[in-house]
């Protein structure tokens, strides 16, 4: 399979509608492990491979350096999902995403707050040079 910017878009679209899935049967107000729990379940029963609480390695100066940073969830190898329940969204979890997709590589993000009553509009979709690279 020849990855693209397209299939990467259309897998972006299905992860959304798990994530609104995961919402529509939950709602809003419970904590952001509970939602992962249950995106990681509805995203394994539409076929993509997914891994949860991803290590990210961090070199400083050609040093990899011991941590604890973790990404929530990486879909397929490619889009990283940055999981929020929380009321208000700051720039933080922006930046957030964007440093995890700069130290991954990878070339989609997708920051979603389950806080909401309307998962769409407090999404956060973004894409890296690499991204920009692939064929559409």
């Amino acid at each position: 399979m020849k990855i693209t910017q397209k299939y990467i878009n259309d897998l972006a679209y299905k992860i959304v509608g798990c994530a609104i899935e995961v919402h529509k049967h939950l709602g809003p107000g419970l904590l952001e492990s509970v939602y992962e729990k249950c995106l990681l379940q509805e995203l394994k029963e539409q076929g993509l491979s997914v891994r949860s609480q991803v290590q990210i390695p961090i070199y400083y100066k050609n040093t990899l350096l011991k941590n604890d940073l973790k990404l929530d969830i990486l879909v397929n190898d490619l889009i990283i999902i940055e999981l929020k329940a929380v009321e208000i969204m700051i720039p933080v979890f922006k930046a957030q995403l964007l440093s995890y997709l700069k130290l991954t590589g990878k070339p989609k993000g997708l920051l979603i707050n389950f806080h909401t009553e309307n998962i769409t509009k407090q999404l956060v979709s973004l894409v890296t040079e690499e991204f920009a690279k692939l064929p559409k």
